[in-house]
């Protein structure tokens, strides 16, 4: 390692680390960023690359917006594919209708009646009763931004070292399996991993892993999908609709009628890559240590039902995997001063695509 002393060295090459990174970095300041893979290939790169700012509210909703700049901004800088899609949220019964109604009134959300979601998306005829377009939502790829980002980074100076361990954090120092290094400030981007750190502090904010089963699937749509899709069970996931009292009824609803679905925890989404294949999602579960085994069960009720909303023949599986990220109670976010000039920067959420960069630039500026 290096002896030079650095204005800040980043523990964890995700996106809440790079996001650190580009904060500090666009300052002038002196990066170095210490990951313990070859690469970054955790839940940063296994996602659905969908960046939707407009389903959250307090501070989740604030960071969103900042990430969406930061995410436009480096699109254009490291030249890798973003697009203004909005998100498209399918109701198929009228209590869904009515809680997106209800969200329409203070979130940006265009109402569209059967005939505009049938006309505009891949949705079959006859399965919804309406639907709405979220303003502001992005999407990407995530398993090219990531690197395209990072690359990015290099060039505007700030260093890497990559396929190495932090052992210890405390201020002024990283010790790490290749030799000590000195710092100003110190911010630990670890995820899940917190625990291997600080595992007080993961056991204290109650940090724990949550396991999700997605795929990707080849399948002939009857329109292209310009948008994201979510469904009434994504609807229970965020807080800008999950707090309204409408909610109640559709979960009331769901669970009744799908306790198969509820007892995965599904969030029924979809994303369409530029090469036309479909991601498809997803379940969740969570403790201490994620399982390793994946359900089959599990994955045919994911392809089950987008057979049922999309109208095809079964797709073609060309890939499955498991993400997994930090989960906890409270806000979704975990920044604390564990020491002078060392900090934890954690979402505890599965935001951390959509608010991750804005979450680092908001939290780091008293620092800056």
């Amino acid at each position: 390692m290096s002896a030079t002393t650095y204005d800040l060295v980043v523990v964890g090459g995700g996106i809440v680390g790079l996001g650190a990174a580009y904060a500090a970095v666009k300052r002038g300041q002196r990066v170095l960023v210490i990951e313990r893979g070859a690469s970054a290939t955790g839940a940063s790169i296994r996602n659905f690359g969908h960046l939707c700012s407009g389903v959250h509210s307090g501070d989740a909703r604030e960071y969103a917006l900042v990430a969406r700049e930061l995410w436009l901004q480096l699109s254009r800088d490291a030249d890798f594919w973003v697009r203004e899609s909005g998100t498209l949220i399918v109701a198929r019964h009228a209590d869904e209708l009515a809680l997106l109604e209800a969200a329409a009134n203070e979130s940006s959300i265009k109402l569209l009646d059967r005939a505009e979601v049938e006309a505009t998306s891949p949705v079959a005829p006859g399965v919804s009763v309406g639907g709405g377009i979220v303003d502001r939502a992005l999407q990407t790829n995530p398993r090219t931004a990531l690197y395209a980002i990072t690359n990015h980074l290099a060039a505007l100076g700030v260093e890497f070292q990559f396929r190495t361990a932090v052992t210890r954090v405390q201020t002024g120092l990283v010790e790490t399996t290749r030799g000590k290094v000195s710092t100003a400030q110190v911010v630990v981007a670890v995820n899940h991993d917190l625990d291997h750190l600080y595992p007080e502090l993961a056991e204290e904010a109650g940090v724990e892993r949550c396991a999700l089963d997605m795929m990707r699937v080849q399948a002939t749509l009857r329109h292209p999908m310009n948008n994201p899709i979510l469904t009434g069970w994504s609807m229970l996931r965020y807080h800008s609709f999950a707090k309204r009292d409408e909610a109640k009824a559709v979960r009331e609803r769901l669970h009744s009628e799908r306790p198969d679905l509820a007892a995965i925890d599904i969030n029924q989404m979809y994303t369409q890559l530029p090469d036309g294949s479909l991601l498809v999602g997803d379940t969740h579960t969570r403790d201490l240590v994620a399982s390793p085994f994946q359900s089959e069960d599990a994955q045919q009720v994911m392809l089950d039902e987008a057979q049922a909303l999309f109208g095809i023949e079964a797709p073609r599986v060309i890939e499955r995997w498991q993400g997994v990220y930090a989960s906890a109670g409270g806000s979704g976010f975990l920044s604390r001063e564990i020491e002078p000039g060392v900090r934890a920067l954690i979402v505890t959420s599965g935001n951390g695509m959509t608010c991750g960069l804005g979450f680092a630039e908001r939290e780091l500026q008293p620092i800056f």
